[in-house]
């Protein structure tokens, strides 16, 4: 059988097994759909068990809720909404028109759906603002959206625009929008200011005129997190999470160094010279790496990442983790932890990876590096968007996002002594991740 024939028995069987006993639109906020044990008895497939007041917005939503450039496919969303995720993050960039199609039938209230606004500087005219936003409205086919947000801002500058917060009032006043937001993964360094991820979010929350923040926050990076998770909690501002798994980079890496081992072991192919200084250090983990596994009785990644949820599920200063979901069994993986508590077990193995291969992740929102760079490139950024690609397996978007990328990108980074690997200060080969970053982001296979 062709593997396009598999997927779509998959596909078939999951919407057959996620239909049966499932609750109509209507009944999306009453009791039933908060995980029962008399649904659950009816209905195999995984429900969410968990809902969390969004901040002052008094919404109940899904402590796991659904974000991202991905899925393009209807019947992935409408299946998450069956079984029971009812918040829903979008842009004006990503797949507005998917999820404009796929909430027909449902009902419309007991939805909470965010759009987000990019500004690259500062916002234009109010006017303009005004038009994304009815453009938005339209490709959503909804009378309102719940949550506008400000997506990605890179400075304080940004969530001060008074064209963006003349605009939201005015929809608020036309009953086209409910609540504002902002989300942010810190500047890009190479523009001014250099902020970060903290310093911009506790602005917008001192500001006062928003209700909703999204930022990232995990089990590598909790610091600036909890700084911003307390000030909301103070606010009554809802909280929303992305960059919950900090990929396991090291198993990514572990192959593509075998990889070229073999190549070079087979055609006398060199190893990459910006390879050298990874796999130098690479090789010194590999023991750790193996008696990580070894002593945690690990068959994959799975259970990492698992565990990397429920750690951010586990904070009550979190009302939403937002996830990526690009196939059917995504929805399987994921939905199953909500309400799953975060147990000794998983505390042992997360705190086990961050001391034995912490080290090779590149810390989201970080950017403490980007101003020793003398070429000004977005490290960051970069990264970010080799996450895209890997962990979420969004290779185009990642590699769409790269290539707009104005300025140098990591091509400048292959003769480059590796400024940023000096001040990292969390020891993360950064300068050899950055040549890999380059090269799989720009292949066209």
């Amino acid at each position: 059988m062709s593997s396009e024939y598999n997927k779509r028995i998959k596909r078939r069987n999951f919407i057959k097994k996620s239909s049966a006993g499932l609750l109509g639109a209507g009944m999306l906020n009453s009791k039933k759909s908060f995980g029962l044990e008399e649904d659950n008895a009816k209905d195999e497939s995984p429900r969410i068990k968990q809902y969390r007041t969004l901040g002052r917005t008094g919404f109940r939503v899904s402590d796991i809720g659904f974000g991202g450039a991905y899925p393009n496919e209807e019947e992935i969303v409408k299946a998450l909404i069956r079984a029971g995720v009812n918040y829903i993050d979008t842009a004006e960039s990503y797949n507005e028109n998917v999820i404009g199609s796929s909430i027909k039938g449902f009902d419309r209230k007991s939805l909470f759906i965010t759009t987000k606004m990019a500004a690259f500087k500062n916002f234009e005219t109010k006017e303009q603002i005004l038009a994304r936003a009815r453009k938005s409205l339209e490709k959503l086919q909804t009378d309102y959206i719940d949550c506008l947000m400000i997506h990605a801002a890179q400075s304080s500058e940004i969530i001060k625009s008074e064209a963006f917060h003349s605009a939201v009032k005015q929809l608020k006043n036309e009953g086209r929008l409910r609540y504002c937001g902002v989300s942010c993964h810190g500047s890009m360094w190479i523009h001014e200011p250099k902020e970060s991820m903290d310093e911009i979010l506790l602005g917008a929350v001192e500001d006062g005129r928003f209700d909703v923040l999204l930022l990232t926050y995990n089990y590598l990076m909790q610091d600036m997190g909890k700084k911003i998770m307390k000030a909301c909690k103070e606010k009554n501002i809802g909280t929303t999470i992305m960059k919950t798994d900090p990929y396991s980079k090291y198993f990514l890496l572990k192959k593509t160094y075998d990889m070229m081992v073999e190549k070079s072991t087979k055609d006398g192919t060199p190893i990459p010279a910006y390879a050298t200084n990874l796999f130098s250090k690479f090789e010194r983990y590999k023991e750790q790496a193996e008696s990580f596994i070894e002593k945690h009785n690990l068959s994959g990644t799975d259970e990492i990442r698992a565990a990397a949820i429920r750690f951010v599920l586990d904070n009550p200063d979190a009302d939403c983790v937002l996830m990526s979901f690009t196939t059917f069994e995504d929805i399987d993986n994921y939905v199953k932890l909500s309400g799953n508590p975060l147990s000794s077990s998983d505390k042992k193995t997360l705190k086990d990876y961050e001391k034995s291969l912490g080290r090779f992740y590149c810390r989201h929102a970080c950017g403490v590096c980007e101003e020793h760079c003398p070429h000004h490139v977005p490290v960051n950024t970069i990264m970010r968007y080799d996450q895209y690609f890997h962990a979420q397996n969004q290779r185009e978007y990642a590699s769409e996002q790269y290539a707009s990328l104005h300025g140098h990108k990591a091509e400048a980074c292959e003769n480059c002594p590796g400024y940023c690997e000096k001040h990292c200060p969390y020891n993360v080969p950064v300068h050899s991740l950055l040549n890999i970053a380059h090269r799989k982001l720009t292949s066209t296979s």
